[in-house]
């Protein structure tokens, strides 16, 4: 998935295009109380593919997030022309057209662009909302040049892309930017014919400092989007910035010149038109973030209910066992690397949240009479499903940290940070494969932040449901929690 495609174009392309395509069909059929038989399901599957590679070709949706509107319509019903030319030769050559109820199909060949085009416009007005509402990703730039202007002005041109632009980093003066200086971030390099000339320097918009600024700006700022922007000659800069950044939980792109790199060895994305390198970014954006984020709220709204009965039975003995409150609440990193509270039934005598926190250990005397029980069936864990319910966290994910483990630990684990681009989890790929209770060692703690990454490389839905199951079988069986 490109940057062009968060979050709003594949949505569309991937999700809402093909739903009110498969949904007007059914809905036509069953108003002319046709049965919906197996030749409609191959005309659904047929019609996905068709219309997919249309629309791509037409640039439909270039049209729609520029906003040209009516192009946009002409595109919409053109393109749909061109999917009933398809489909009708397709029915005659394959003998397959008498399979179908022409009502049926002449209604849905009318009705559904229509349909299209409300659900985009509907879409729209959303995003539009969300724009006036300041509900956009912060970005910033590193390096002034022309890939850099160009890509600052793209965003100017297309707000629908929901990025708000802050200013950019570069060693160099305003001054020396507005002389036309873009050739190197060197102070050694001053040829002018390098480059071209920028006659306004607020093309850039702000400067906000040199590059020794850029991590201490974006820790203050919780700054979402990082765009490097440095030519090839200072790659001993740009290697610096990217042992720095992954102290952030900033998604990293490299803004790169296409003409001097091999298409089919990176990974290109796009902001508008400008061509992008993905180098560090969350796998839960655009569509993959809903499918994550329903799949959350649904399996954590059916396990609060199915273990209501348990946890109150829990409650209710961590009450009578034990003075002190039931629910244990501590702060952690969440997504971003922002501050949560964590929720958890208490199974200590003590409630510690400060600067320094004693991990539990085996044999631990602080553990209350049901406390060991407690944690080695994970069974403390379960009022962290309200955090799910409450966005807060995810089923599975890297696992939460304390903040005074965070705050020890990043300094010591390169990349530390990174587990922080998703939600954490109740469990992860890191717990079930052995990395789970004390880390009396930092190789233990390497260990588990690899495997946190790895996760976050290789994410499925799959995969999130293999940890769940897991979960279940391995928690019953270990007694590495303590």
């Amino acid at each position: 998935m490109t940057v062009n495609d968060l979050p709003i174009v594949a949505f569309f392309k991937h999700l809402l295009d093909p739903f009110i395509i498969w949904s007007t069909l059914i809905l036509t059929a069953w108003l002319y109380d046709e049965d919906f038989t197996s030749y409609y399901l191959v005309l659904v599957i047929i019609t996905f593919f068709v219309s997919t590679y249309i629309y791509e070709r037409i640039l439909i949706y270039r049209n729609w997030r520029k906003g040209r509107l009516f192009a946009y319509m002409r595109d919409t019903v053109v393109g749909w022309l061109m999917i009933i030319a398809i489909l009708v030769f397709l029915g005659y050559a394959t003998k397959f057209h008498n399979q179908f109820s022409p009502q049926v199909l002449l209604t849905w060949f009318i009705v559904t662009p229509l349909m299209l085009i409300a659900s985009h416009i509907t879409v729209r007005s959303i995003v539009t909302n969300l724009y006036n509402r300041g509900k956009l990703r912060s970005a910033i730039v590193i390096g002034a040049n022309e890939n850099s202007l160009a890509f600052i002005r793209h965003i100017a041109e297309l707000p629908f892309l929901l990025i708000s632009y802050q200013g950019f980093f570069d060693e160099r003066s305003s001054s020396r930017i507005a002389a036309g200086n873009f050739g190197s971030q060197s102070d050694e390099s001053d040829d002018p014919t390098s480059a071209a000339t920028i006659t306004r320097p607020d093309d850039f918009g702000s400067r906000l400092g040199g590059l020794d600024d850029v991590v201490p700006y974006i820790q203050k700022h919780n700054t979402e989007m990082v765009f490097i922007s440095l030519p090839m000659s200072s790659q001993p800069r740009i290697q610096k910035l990217m042992d720095e950044l992954p102290d952030t939980t900033s998604s990293i792109y490299f803004l790169p010149d296409i003409y001097i790199f091999d298409l089919m060895q990176a990974r290109f994305e796009y902001i508008g038109d400008t061509p992008v390198v993905a180098m560090n970014e969350s796998p839960f954006i655009g569509i993959d973030g809903v499918v994550k984020s329903v799949s959350d709220f649904v399996l954590a709204l059916l396990i609060i209910i199915l273990l209501s009965p348990v946890m109150a039975c829990i409650a209710l003995a961590v009450r009578v066992t034990s003075p002190g409150p039931v629910i244990f609440k501590q702060r952690r990193y969440g997504l971003n690397g922002e501050e949560i509270i964590v929720y958890k039934f208490r199974s200590m005598t003590v409630t510690e949240d400060g600067a320094t926190i004693q991990q539990a250990k085996q044999n631990d005397q602080r553990l209350t009479k049901i406390g060991g029980f407690l944690r080695r069936t994970s069974l403390d864990e379960l009022p962290q499903f309200f955090n799910v319910l409450e966005g807060k966290m995810s089923i599975v994910g890297p696992r939460p940290h304390a903040v005074a483990h965070n705050e020890l630990y990043r300094k010591l684990i390169k990349g530390y940070m990174l587990r922080h681009m998703a939600k954490p989890g109740i469990t992860g790929w890191a717990q079930i494969n052995g990395w789970r209770g004390e880390t009396d060692v930092l190789e233990k703690m390497k260990a588990r932040i690899e495997h946190d990454l790895y996760y976050l490389k290789n994410w499925s839905i799959w995969l999130d449901l293999w940890i769940i199951f897991k979960t279940v079988w391995i928690v019953l069986r270990k007694d590495n929690a303590y």
